[in-house]
């Protein structure tokens, strides 16, 4: 059976970025997509008193009306009580230990490349094989949580890809009001144009930036790119 996928973000390109991965791996289903913390509560809800319960939810902290934290917390008590994993900018360390107290099984950091959201659901994937159902034995306990444990490169997973390259690149990105050309996004990342061109059609690829022509001067048109 798959695994039911509640998506919690309230940037309306962004969720439906991350329903498009989550369609990408094998068994997982996107339940729906909902851009407030009571929004998800309630689908939490109505899902858990029918046949098709939520089994995960992918939750951003940057809510419009609460924190992803509090969603987090407020879904716990909900049974049967789905898996959290935070998909979030946030890096600072009281934000992670909060989530993990509120109940957060993992914690994946924007920006992040679709294999490095494939490796996290995988290994969760794998951490609901191991556990299965009713009674467990500590070894399963402890390949499960060995599961959930396996490194995840990030940004970094491809090969040719540095994390703090792509991070300059994403952050000039989401700080632009407008379209940038690779050459400016090089400038103002202070890295050469081929290395800003090869990251954003990384990121294209990926679905989180887009890719924009312009012609507005004369022969081919100018590639222009936008944060998502």
């Amino acid at each position: 059976m798959s695994i039911r996928v509640l998506i919690v973000d309230d940037q309306p390109s962004i969720a439906a970025a991350h329903a498009e991965y989550v369609a990408r791996i094998s068994g997982f289903d996107v339940l729906t997509t909902v851009g407030t913390g009571a929004g998800a509560i309630d689908v939490v809800r109505r899902a858990a008193a029918g046949p098709a319960p939520v089994d995960l939810a992918l939750v951003d902290i940057g809510l419009p009306d609460m924190s992803g934290l509090d969603v987090t917390a407020a879904i716990a008590g909900v049974t049967p009580r789905p898996d959290v994993i935070v998909v979030t900018s946030a890096r600072d360390i009281d934000t992670v230990r909060t989530a993990v107290a509120h109940g957060a099984l993992q914690y994946l950091i924007k920006p992040f490349t679709f294999a490095a959201f494939s490796a996290k659901l995988s290994s969760y994937r794998e951490y609901r094989r191991v556990l299965g159902s009713g009674d467990v034995e500590q070894s399963q306990v402890d390949s499960a949580f060995a599961a959930l444990r396996k490194p995840t490169d990030g940004p970094a997973t491809p090969k040719g890809i540095a994390g703090p390259t792509l991070e300059r690149i994403t952050a000039v990105l989401r700080e632009s009001s407008d379209t940038l050309s690779a050459g400016e996004i090089a400038r103002r990342a202070g890295i050469s144009r081929v290395t800003a061109w090869r990251y954003l059609e990384r990121l294209v690829d990926d679905r989180v930036c887009e890719r924009v022509p312009d012609y507005g001067g004369r022969g081919r048109p100018e590639n222009r790119y936008r944060w998502l």
